[in-house]
C-alpha cells in the first residue's frame, strides 16, 4: 500500500471503479458463468475498497486490488456449491486454475474475458432494447439512472429490462465464451449492430429536446476502439471504428450555440476535429488491409463518411463517389434507409429530377411510412424543383412525425433542408 494523506473522496474511488469494473465483471464472469452474479460480486469489490481505502490508503493498483477482491469472493462463492465441489473433486484440480470449464481449442482462439463479456451482453437471444441496455450497463460502466436519462425512459423501465436480460442468459445457459468458426461471424454482426445503435442514438437522438447526446457517442466509440483491439483480424470491426471516429470528428460543429442542429452544408469544418478524422483513416486502412472479400457495411459507411472528410469545402464534396458508395452498399446490405440516403446523393451529383424519381419507388416502403426523413428529402427535392406548396406539405409532414424536438424546429422553421444522414435501421 501507499502512504496516503486522509481518506480519498468515494467520488474518487467510484471513478476507478467505473474505469475498471467491465474487466471485473468479466474476470469474475468467467469463474460464476453468470453475468448478474459477477456485477453483483464486482459491486461487492466497490464496497469493500469505499470501507477499507479510506481507511488503509488506496492501492499502489486499484485495479488489480479490485478484480482479485472480486475474484476471491467469486471463488468462495463457487466453493459453496456442491455441485462445483463435486466437479472439482472428479477433475483433482485446484479452483484457481481449473476455472471452471475447459474452452476447445482452436486455431483463432481469441482469450480474453472482457472480449467474452461483450459477446455476452450482446447475445442474439436478447432483445436489441435488452442488448443496449445492458451493454452500457455491464461494459459502458452506466449506471440504471443515467441509462435511463439517455434514453428518456422511465428508470424502473430500464432497470426491469436489465435484470430480465441477465435473468434470460442464465435461464438459456448462454456460454460466456467468445463463438468459434462460422458462429463468431453471425454473432460479431449483432455484437456491432449494439455499439452502432448506440452511437446512432447519441448522434442524432430520435426523441427529446437535445439533438446529440454526446456521452452515448463517447461509449459507443470507446467500445469500438476496444474491440478493434481485442479483434484486430475483424475487417468489420475496424469499419464501423472508422465510421464512428470520422462521424465523431463533426460534433462540435454538428449544434449552433442554442443546441439547435447545424445541418452538414452549414457546418464550419474548421471545426471538424482532425485528430479523430486521422484515426478514422487508419481505422479504414485497417479494414481495407484485413479483408479478403471486399469492404462489408460499416467499412462502406466509413468510406462515406470520408469522403466528407476529405472535402475542405460543402462544394468540394464528390457526391459522384459518395452516390456510388451508396450503391455498393444497397448491393451488400439492402435497405430502404441506405436507398434514401443514395437518393440525396444523387440529387447533389446529378440533380433533383432523377433523385426525387428515386424517392417516389420508397414512400411505399412500410419501413418508412412513419420515418419522418423521407418526406423531408422529399420536401427538399421538391423545393429545388420549384414546386414550393408540396415541398411545404412534405416538411410539415416530415416535423409531425419528428420525435425530436430540436430536428421538429427545423423542419418547420427553416423549411428543412438537403441532409445525408447517417444510415440506420428503421
Amino acid at each position: 500500500m501507499t502512504e496516503q494523506p486522509p481518506a480519498p473522496a468515494s467520488g474518487a474511488i467510484e471513478t476507478v471503479f467505473r474505469i475498471e469494473s467491465p474487466r471485473i465483471i468479466a474476470g469474475v464472469a468467467r469463474i460464476v458463468r453468470d453475468v448478474g452474479i459477477a456485477e453483483e460480486l464486482a459491486q461487492d469489490a466497490l464496497v469493500a475498497a469505499l470501507e477499507q481505502w479510506p481507511r488503509e490508503g488506496v492501492p499502489d493498483n486499484p485495479g488489480a486490488w479490485l478484480m482479485t477482491t472480486a475474484k476471491r469472493r467469486a471463488i468462495d462463492l463457487v466453493r459453496r456449491e456442491e455441485r462445483y465441489a463435486r466437479k472439482l473433486a472428479e477433475i483433482g484440480r485446484d479452483l484457481d486454475t481449473a476455472i471452471p470449464f475447459e474452452e476447445p481449442s482452436d486455431p483463432d482462439d481469441i482469450d480474453d474475458d472482457l472480449l467474452r463479456l461483450v459477446f455476452t451482453a450482446c447475445h442474439p437471444v436478447l432483445s436489441a432494447e435488452a442488448r443496449i441496455a445492458l451493454t452500457l450497463r455491464l461494459l459502458g460502466g452506466l449506471t440504471t439512472p443515467e441509462i435511463a436519462r439517455a434514453y428518456l425512459a422511465p428508470e424502473a423501465t430500464i432497470a426491469q429490462r436489465i435484470v430480465r436480460a441477465k435473468r434470460k442468459l442464465a435461464t438459456q445457459g448462454v456460454a460466456f465464451e467468445v463463438p468459434y468458426g462460422p458462429e463468431r461471424e453471425a454473432r460479431l454482426g449483432s455484437v456491432l449492430e449494439v455499439i452502432y445503435l448506440i452511437f446512432n442514438e447519441g448522434y442524432a437522438a430520435t426523441e427529446g429536446e437535445d439533438w446529440l447526446r454526446p456521452a452515448l457517442c463517447e461509449d459507443a466509440l470507446r467500445l469500438a476502439r476496444v474491440l478493434a483491439e481485442l479483434m484486430p483480424k475483424e475487417p468489420e470491426v475496424h469499419g464501423l471504428a472508422a465510421l464512428l471516429e470520422l462521424q465523431t470528428s463533426r460534433a462540435a460543429a454538428r449544434t449552433g450555440p442554442s443546441g439547435e442542429p447545424v445541418l452538414l452544408k452549414d457546418q464550419n469544418r474548421r471545426r471538424w476535429n482532425r485528430m479523430l478524422i486521422r484515426r478514422g483513416f487508419a481505422a479504414l486502412g485497417r479494414s481495407n488491409a484485413v479483408t479478403t472479400t471486399g469492404p462489408g457495411p460499416y467499412a462502406l459507411q466509413a468510406a462515406i463518411a470520408a469522403c466528407h472528410a476529405q472535402a475542405y469545402a460543402y462544394e468540394d464534396t464528390d457526391w459522384g463517389q459518395i452516390a456510388t458508395l451508396y450503391g455498393l452498399l444497397a448491393a451488400r446490405s439492402p435497405s430502404p434507409v441506405v436507398e434514401l440516403n443514395r437518393a440525396v446523393a444523387i440529387s447533389m451529383a446529378e440533380g433533383p429530377e432523377p433523385a426525387l424519381a428515386l424517392i417516389d419507388t420508397l414512400t411505399a416502403e412500410p419501413a418508412l411510412r412513419d420515418y419522418h426523413l423521407l418526406p423531408s428529402v422529399r420536401g427538399d427535392l421538391l423545393a429545388r424543383l420549384g414546386r414550393t406548396a408540396e415541398a411545404r406539405a412534405e416538411f410539415e409532414r416530415a416535423a409531425e412525425l419528428a420525435r425530436n424536438a430540436r430536428e421538429r424546429a427545423v423542419l418547420t422553421g427553416a423549411g428543412g433542408g438537403t441532409r445525408l444522414i447517417c444510415p440506420r435501421s428503421p
